[in-house]
């Protein structure tokens, strides 16, 4: 069965503790705290695997979990770190909060491998804190606790081209006379129930078409299968609406194509309003007769292009009028942005931590006063998950100093432009 979708729970290495341990060696009648640190937890890491086309790996397991690290040992051992455990999934992939539904990574274009959720830091074992005042510390610091996050998983395909239209107008038929895709293909009053991809070659370059499963009245609210694969037309950047122009099944084609433009509408509607073109299929079935009645592609233009929507004849059994339409598909694209559609990041796994209403201190440093130091559970915390060497990161830090009141007891403090903010070995120069 196709599975593009998966709710699954994640969950990090927690950090090893730290040890606590004395220097025991003959003739040595009172050796120094030798405990050593924790070992660092495990990341949750995601890569594409281009060899994927589907979620399926995650359809029967739920929980996948990365290693913690190990303890401290005596002697000044540092633990293990914890290894780290990589999910692959499908290109075109994008990972949600499964509680807010905001976008935590989309596995597209250049990110084919992002860390979501980072493990613990390993405490500090005893030997760290030997002082000249304290010489026999008999405390160690615990490792960073895990973090555990239920994402959802959604692939949405990676296609320049869309093919939407109502059950049995012909796109199955179409995908298949015109790219390498082998759908299957029958008179089915249902639906296609999976999307299909193809490449098609034309004389002016090649593109990617998608034959998204076919969508009924009502699919954006949930009726039917059609509101399932909606998404897969979130990243197209042409769509080719392909109506039944003959009305084989006694279906009205301009009507249908006003039913759908609302399911685009009401499901997003930055999709309705990418270009768009009419295939009026199955011109094979149309036959003259004595009425009076106007060539239904006469009536389709008529309604259409006035609003900038071309109509093209074609006949997806015969091939009649593909070359035709393909070639303005190729020509639209050349017009359309090259930019990828990418879905940026909303929201940050270290962003539990902000809820967490843990203390922390802000103190001027004894001998420079240009030096303020911030220290607390939930500082350490924030500075052990988050990845400070990407941009990303970094700002999202320093949202965290900003929505946690750190900065503002910074300026009650009387910090001035160019003075440092010490953080648990991060040095910061503070600019308004």
């Amino acid at each position: 069965m196709f599975a593009d979708r998966a709710k699954i729970i994640i969950r990090s290495g927690k950090g090893g503790d730290g040890h606590v341990s004395f220097r025991r060696e003959l003739y040595v009648a009172a050796g120094g705290p030798d405990g050593g640190d924790g070992g660092r937890g495990g990341d949750v890491i995601f890569e594409v695997d281009k060899g994927q086309n589907t979620l399926g790996e995650y359809r029967h397991k739920r929980k996948f979990r990365a290693q913690d690290g190990e303890s401290g040992g005596k002697r000044r051992c540092h633990g293990k770190d914890g290894e780290d455990i990589i999910l692959k999934v499908p290109e075109g992939t994008v990972i949600l909060d499964a509680e807010s539904r905001k976008v935590i990574a989309d596995m597209s274009g250049d990110n084919v491998r992002q860390t979501v959720l980072r493990g613990g830091r390993g405490g500090k074992g005893n030997m760290n804190y030997a002082t000249a005042t304290m010489q026999v510390p008999k405390y160690a610091q615990p490792g960073q606790p895990a973090q555990e996050l239920e994402v959802l998983l959604e692939l949405k395909v990676i296609a320049d081209v869309g093919l939407v239209g109502f059950p049995n107008v012909g796109k199955s038929t179409f995908l298949s006379r015109v790219t390498n895709a082998q759908p299957k293909i029958a008179n089915y009053h249902f639906t296609t129930l999976q999307p299909n991809l193809g490449v098609v070659d034309t004389e002016n370059g090649g593109f990617v078409i998608a034959d998204i499963p076919g969508l009924i009245e009502g699919a954006s609210e949930g009726a039917g299968l059609g509101h399932e694969f909606l998404r897969h037309i979130e990243r197209t950047r042409v769509m080719i609406h392909i109506v039944d122009a003959a009305s084989t099944e006694g279906r009205n084609p301009i009507e249908d194509i006003y039913k759908i433009n609302k399911e685009l509408e009401a499901y997003n509607p930055m999709i309705a309003s990418r270009p768009m073109i009419i295939a009026a299929n199955k011109i094979d079935c149309i036959y003259e007769d004595d009425s009076k009645e106007k060539d239904p592609v006469e009536l389709l233009r008529e309604e259409f292009e006035p609003r900038g929507i071309q109509v093209y004849p074609i006949s997806a059994v015969t091939g009649k009028g593909l070359r035709e339409l393909l070639l303005q598909v190729k020509n639209m694209l050349d017009q359309c942005p090259l930019e990828e559609i990418h879905f940026q990041q909303e929201f940050f796994p270290e962003e539990m931590l902000i809820r967490e209403n843990l203390p922390y201190t802000v103190e001027k440093e004894e001998n420079d006063p240009s030096i303020y130091i911030v220290e607390g559970p939930k500082i350490e915390k924030m500075l052990g998950y988050t990845n400070l060497d990407s941009e990303k990161g970094f700002a999202f830090f320093q949202k965290f100093l900003k929505e946690s009141g750190i900065l503002e007891e910074l300026e009650k403090a009387g910090i001035q432009e160019g003075d440092t903010v010490r953080m648990y070995g991060f040095d910061f120069d503070y600019f308004k």
